[in-house]
């Protein structure tokens, strides 16, 4: 049996996954991400490879053939480097050799939202098709395109950075120091600022959310916003209808652009399903160009969830050094 590994890089957790030729993850592995510790990151990894191949080991599946890591960060084009990732603090950071050397076996580096999209698109919503873009919309946006059963990834390895496309000029502050960036308007980070300003302005419709926290706008969660949506909660429902618009607002604009057949929506906000994906998708037939006289993408969610990158950085590695 062939088996790859894939780590999914976390801010606090290094998860990783023994995974087969079918997308199937057959053993587990994890370990608290070290703080700002560049080794320390690098040993952890190494350990929990060595975790999985001993449970490869003892399962009887054979030797782990490579490995494929997944960053939250830009990927240089030879999948070695980690040029830029502000949440591990790390710049130009050659990360697969570094790795390589601690685990004796090839390693390959992918844009976590890339790894996430090459696994829906092998193994998840989009399988089946040719042209796939998959959007996370998490605390900010990434982006995965793959065109003609290849993943896109651009002459330096950076395409896709979708969510720092700029939808409003001189609009909201971005934390990569542009304004307007899509990510401030349609992310979990925007569901939630607007959720609290709308139960500001609108305490008496509000109640059970402003109920699931503290009682005050501040104390509301993202998961206080889906909570209480899902109970018809007004507000709530309201948010997640701008944040919806704005999403599928920006999905005609992609379309315009890369024209796909599916788009596939992941990251912890799509766990809300139909909250977050009908006004998407009524936004996007609002705003497609041309929308009466060509087919319409069609908007799914993610069918992997958190296991997509794992196992689309585990396929990446199988592919890649074969």
């Amino acid at each position: 049996m062939s088996v790859t590994i894939g780590i999914d890089i976390g801010g606090t957790k290094i998860a990783g996954g023994l995974v087969d030729g079918e997308g199937t993850i057959l053993g587990r592995a994890r370990r608290d991400t070290p703080a700002r510790s560049k080794q320390g990151i690098v040993d952890t990894i190494v350990a929990v490879v060595a975790d999985l191949a001993g449970i490869a080991a003892a399962e009887g599946l054979g030797a782990v053939e490579a490995v494929g890591l997944g960053a939250a960060g830009l990927v240089d084009e030879t999948r070695r480097i980690v040029r830029f990732a502000p949440n591990l603090d790390w710049v130009e950071e050659p990360l697969g050799p570094a790795v390589a050397a601690g685990c004796g076996l090839p390693v390959i580096v992918e844009n976590d939202a890339n790894a996430a999209a090459w696994g829906e698109f092998r193994f998840g919503a989009g399988r089946g098709t040719h042209d796939l873009v998959a959007v996370t919309v998490g605390t900010g946006i990434g982006g995965g395109i793959v065109h003609d059963d290849r993943l896109v990834r651009g002459s330096y390895g950076m395409a896709a950075e979708f969510g720092h496309l700029v939808r409003v000029q001189d609009g909201r502050l971005c934390g990569c120091g542009k304004r307007g960036c899509w990510e401030q308007y349609a992310s979990g980070n925007a569901l939630l600022r607007k959720a609290r300003e709308l139960a500001a302005d609108r305490r008496g419709e509000a109640h059970l959310l402003l109920a699931l926290g503290d009682g005050t706008p501040e104390g509301v969660t993202g998961q206080h916003v889906t909570l209480a949506a899902r109970e018809g909660d007004p507000v709530a429902l309201e948010a997640f209808r701008r944040i919806g618009t704005w999403l599928g607002t920006g999905l005609a604009d992609v379309a315009a652009l890369l024209d796909p057949a599916v788009f596939v929506i992941g990251g912890g906000v799509s766990e809300a399903g139909e909250l977050l994906l009908t006004p998407a998708r009524a936004a996007f037939t609002a705003s497609l160009v041309a929308g009466d006289h060509r087919p319409h993408a069609r908007i799914e969610a993610a069918l992997l969830g958190n296991d997509a990158g794992m196992i689309g950085a585990a396929d990446l590695a199988r592919v890649i050094t074969d």
